[in-house]
């Protein structure tokens, strides 16, 4: 899935304290909406392994609004929502493609690695891969409780999240192809940084 229908994720599900707590939910919208993205920081160290955790995100997570309960600090309330955030990244990705450059081809058998049980987790495909027309959708459908009732300027960060990923869905199979022309022009010392998906096929 995109990163955008992650961050999109966080702010919807924390949008749950425009209901609750209305003074808490900018810092817990905006906290999970970074939660959401902050596991695609590994994307070009180890994506999908480095900082996805479908197993200890939840349970840090958990352990976090357990705290917030007692500790009842912006802090703790922040970190509460960012985990969750992170956590249902590392596990919506166990839905969509896998780790190919072409994921709508099907060829991977690797979605997100589990470091609990030390194994990857595979594809399935519900999300068929970043940019498909039903992730768009997916973001669309997510940013609906911050755009229509999100405070300033997260309902903006929403609307424009979903431009983006209109945007990433239209050129999505274009740079996989480019991709494909370019490696093989670049230094051998540029090729050894980039992700195996780009790599692959082309030694």
């Amino acid at each position: 899935m995109m990163a955008t229908t992650h961050a999109l994720a966080g702010l919807a599900v924390a949008s749950v304290t425009l209901l609750v707590a209305p003074d808490q939910a900018p810092v817990a919208m905006a906290a999970a909406a970074f939660g959401g993205l902050f596991p695609d920081l590994d994307l070009y160290a180890g994506h999908r392994r480095t900082l996805h955790y479908p197993v200890y995100y939840p349970l840090a997570a958990a352990g976090a609004f357990a705290s917030l309960a007692v500790v009842g600090t912006v802090a703790t309330l922040a970190l509460a929502w960012f985990l969750l955030g992170a956590a249902l990244h590392s596990v919506m990705d166990a839905f969509g493609g896998g780790l190919e450059l072409r994921p709508w081809e099907g060829t991977s058998d690797r979605a997100v690695y589990d470091h609990f049980n030390e194994r990857w987790l595979a594809p399935r495909r519900w999300i068929r891969y970043d940019g498909a027309p039903e992730d768009v959708l997916l973001a669309g459908t997510l940013a609906v409780p911050a755009v229509v009732a999100g405070p300033a300027p997260l309902d903006g960060i929403a609307l424009g999240l979903v431009v983006v990923s209109m945007g990433w869905a239209l050129a999505r199979k274009s740079v996989a192809t480019a991709a494909e022309r370019l490696v093989p022009l670049l230094p051998p010392r540029l090729v050894s940084h980039l992700p195996e998906r780009f790599t692959e096929g082309t030694a």
